[in-house]
């Protein structure tokens, strides 16, 4: 790049600037990247929740963004397209991954935030080819309106007040789920926990009673329980590609551990497996959580 593009590079970087309003979620803010014309971050009431790069969509800042993408791209076979829903739109991270690295997908966002689904869509517009759908209800309910095996792929990435709700961490939220997936689908969860794991230890037991086999992604001193912070949850009813994801995400900017099999019901513990009659959201986030 030449000296004057990046001069004029510098300059759409200088006069970028922030965008706030309230949405139903709270106090949205969606805040230009130095490093990226444009990129952006979504925070809802500082509490970052995607980050996108409207130049580059196959672009994943986020730790756990990157896990859910990898096993996007473990779904199915490079460059093939998959059907995926979505529950939690955030920014739209995700599905802008998919149509980028899998183009002719079709996709289904599900969104309860209104307001937020109307900002995203004005500041961070979807590509016009893509083949995205967006909803605004509640994430149970959308799901709940995908055939029956319709989903290559189902990723779960819903907060409200940084908290999954608690209707979205039960067996029979977990049954819906695997009813929407087709036979060999993947179900992939952003779950957020920390010291004692309480939360994440259930979540792992409750997806064991729905699907056989399950890996889990996140930072060693997350499973260690040293500090709070997000593990991706993968489910299906089929082999799981362990020996590829752990080689990703161990190689990632931000180096990840994955657990499977007998180390992983080890890290279980006994936990008990949540249902309707019992859940309850996942833990508040600490104050130190996204400074």
């Amino acid at each position: 790049m030449g000296s004057v593009a990046r001069n004029k590079q510098r300059e759409r970087v200088a006069t970028a600037a922030a965008v706030v309003e309230t949405v139903d979620g709270g106090l949205a803010e969606l805040i230009p990247d130095r490093e990226r014309p444009r990129g952006w971050t979504l925070l809802i009431d500082g509490a970052p929740q995607s980050h996108v790069d409207l130049d580059d969509p196959a672009h994943l800042s986020f730790e756990y963004q990157r896990r859910l993408g990898h096993i996007a791209d473990l779904a199915a076979p490079p460059n093939r397209p998959v059907q995926a829903v979505h529950l939690g739109g955030g920014a739209f991270t995700l599905a802008r991954y998919i149509a980028a690295t899998r183009p002719r997908s079709t996709q289904q966002i599900v969104e309860l935030d209104g307001p937020l689904v109307q900002l995203v869509r004005r500041e961070l517009p979807l590509d016009t080819g893509a083949r995205i759908r967006v909803r605004s209800t509640d994430a149970r309910a959308g799901l709940a309106k995908v055939q029956d095996g319709w989903a290559d792929l189902i990723i779960a990435d819903v907060f409200s007040g940084a908290r999954t709700p608690a209707h979205l961490t039960s067996t029979e939220f977990l049954a819906e789920v695997r009813r929407a997936l087709k036979p060999g689908g993947f179900y992939a969860a952003n779950l957020a926990d920390g010291p004692p794991l309480t939360h994440l230890r259930g979540q792992i037991a409750t997806a064991a009673t729905v699907f056989p086999e399950l890996a889990l992604a996140a930072d060693p001193t997350v499973l260690r329980g040293r500090r709070f912070g997000n593990a991706v949850l993968l489910a299906s009813d089929r082999e799981l590609p362990v020996a590829e994801l752990t080689r990703r995400v161990a190689t990632d900017p931000h180096p990840g551990r994955v657990e499977h099999g007998r180390a992983l019901a080890d890290f279980t513990g006994g936990a008990t497996p949540v249902t309707d009659a019992g859940a309850k959201p996942s833990p508040v986030p600490p104050a130190a959580a996204f400074r």
